[in-house]
């Protein structure tokens, strides 16, 4: 019988990319042979997003491209925007299975019982019935591993589906996460990139009820102390959970790196109430002014958001002001888009979508002014740089401890290697 094949595509965050790759080995443990996308495969797996504005396009251009290139193969969609929206994606032609959240680590069993023809099938339930933590990371992709350690939020942001995509806040234990972490480095992974959706929240256990018995400050002092990996990186923390002695922890370490990433949001407080966020802005501060005042040489990166309803001329110009101001190194802006289901959706004073643009613009312009002058810094420095193993046009490239990216002629003796590496 001939060996049955699956190619994958990932739409969105680090979370998902880790879950990809643990999807595709238990598909391979299954018998199936990994292909590229742009391959002919027997079956194509989509892991959908639903934050970014185009999920919807996007997964219909995908899949009319399987469908041109493979009209006999079976696809199936999962992932947030499977969850949120699935009868959507059940009418795009061509899909065969959407599988929501609670079914997404079944797909196996769910390919199995495939045939073609059939009309699409879907597996979604109630988010609320969501339960149980599926550990991820991924591996072979990168020179840095994405482990996911915590699922789900229970914060109710007023633009946010997330809650209603991933269910609430659950998380995997401090043990298994250090076991996951020892068998990575014996995998020979150096740097793993701790992802969940809300990552200062773990420790709510696998079924979300857990009175805190572990934090996540107890995970950063257990990882610290596995041999073999030599970087951590946390890739997304709340304001309100980074706490102090996780800063001065980092700042103390030689494992974990000193980069941040912090969402904001908003620099105005009225539009972060608005927006349901918990904290303001002087707490921001307070949190940044730490970190620079224990690691000068700390990259921290932000999210925003332009366009929020009721963000009037005035609150924009809040923003801008509040992060010119502030010693960060990067920013990643984000177009508000209305969500359905979502307080957000209902609120007056929607900003025309040419000046959410506009806004958006001068974000970037501002995001590559702060790089360029945070990569300037360092100028002439030796950093620790971790290359990965890939060639483009002749080419490798990898970051310093602190997030500032390295390109150098490809040297095949430096793939996966920290390298001393003078700016």
């Amino acid at each position: 019988m001939q060996q049955r094949t699956v190619a994958f595509h990932t739409l969105g965050c680090k979370l998902n990319f880790s879950e990809t790759s643990t999807l595709s080995r238990m598909l391979e443990n299954e018998g199936f042979e990994k292909k590229d996308f742009d391959d002919v495969a027997d079956v194509y797996v989509i892991n959908t997003c639903s934050v970014t504005d185009n999920a919807d396009k996007e997964c219909r251009q995908i899949v009319r491209r399987i469908q041109r290139k493979s009209p006999e193969s079976f696809v199936v969609i999962t992932g947030c925007y499977a969850q949120l929206k699935p009868k959507e994606i059940a009418e795009i032609p061509g899909v065969d299975l959407v599988l929501g959240a609670a079914e997404k680590f079944n797909i196996a069993q769910h390919i199995a019982e495939l045939s073609k023809g059939d009309s699409t099938k879907i597996c979604s339930c109630d988010i609320d019935e969501v339960s149980g933590f599926n550990a991820s990371f991924s591996v072979n992709d990168r020179t840095r591993t994405f482990l996911k350690v915590q699922d789900g939020c229970d914060y109710n942001c007023s633009f946010c589906t997330i809650p209603m995509a991933r269910g609430k806040s659950r998380s995997d234990t401090v043990d298994n996460v250090v076991t996951h972490a020892n068998a990575l480095a014996a995998n020979g992974v150096n740097e793993i990139v701790l992802t969940g959706v809300n990552l200062g929240d773990f420790g709510k256990g696998a079924d979300g009820n857990k009175k805190y018995e572990e934090n996540f400050f107890d995970l950063v002092k257990a990882l610290d102390k596995v041999t073999g990996i030599q970087r951590y990186r946390i890739s997304s923390i709340e304001p309100n959970l980074l706490t102090n002695e996780i800063i001065e922890f980092v700042a103390n370490s030689d494992k974990f790196m000193p980069h941040f990433h912090i969402p904001l949001q908003s620099g105005s407080n009225k539009i972060l109430g608005l927006m349901r966020r918990r904290y303001k802005r002087e707490l921001y501060a307070e949190r940044v002014a730490l970190i620079k005042t224990l690691m000068p040489h700390c990259a921290i990166g932000v999210d925003v958001i332009v366009g929020f309803p009721g963000e009037t001329d005035e609150d924009f110009k809040e923003t801008f002001q509040f992060l010119h101001s502030l010693d960060v190194s990067y920013l990643h802006v984000f177009t508000y888009s209305e969500r359905d289901n979502t307080l957000a959706a209902e609120m007056k004073d929607a900003v025309p979508i040419n000046i959410r643009h506009e806004r958006n613009k001068t974000l970037r312009n501002l995001s590559y002014m702060k790089m360029q002058y945070f990569t300037e810094q360092h100028t002439n420095q030796t950093r620790k740089v971790l290359f990965e193993d890939a060639s483009k046009n002749g080419m490798m490239e990898g970051y310093t401890d602190n997030y500032i990216r390295i390109q150098t002629p490809y040297r095949k003796e430096w793939a996966n290697e920290i390298i001393s590496y003078k700016l």
